[in-house]
């Protein structure tokens, strides 16, 4: 059975335990970086990974991993403090993979 997680600040995961998913608390990115390894191991069956923006932001690199990958799909999520436009960005990004135009607009 697939799986669901949520990386991100303590106050931003804890509401995604009462829905049943998968709660990765990070005190910052270095922590959030080794989780999401530990979540994307071959052994692991995540099909989603949910991130906050705030922390993503420090690990593009590793997140750019697998943007055309089929599992997981990782998507960023505001945090605490709102959204800093990067889950839009990603979003945005991915339809234009997807369609080979901006059909979203600015």
């Amino acid at each position: 059975m697939l799986k669901i997680a949520v990386i991100g600040g303590r106050e931003t995961v804890m509401g995604f335990k009462a829905l049943g998913l998968e709660t990765c608390p990070a005190a910052d990115a270095a922590e959030a970086g080794r989780i999401l390894r530990h979540l994307t191991r071959d052994s692991e069956d995540y099909a989603i990974i949910y991130i906050e923006e705030t922390l993503a932001a420090e690990l593009q690199h590793e997140i750019d991993r697998f943007k055309d990958s089929p599992k997981p799909a990782i998507i960023l999520i505001p945090g605490r403090e709102g959204s800093i436009g990067l889950g839009q960005s990603a979003l945005k990004a991915a339809v234009e993979r997807a369609v080979g135009t901006n059909i979203l607009g600015d």
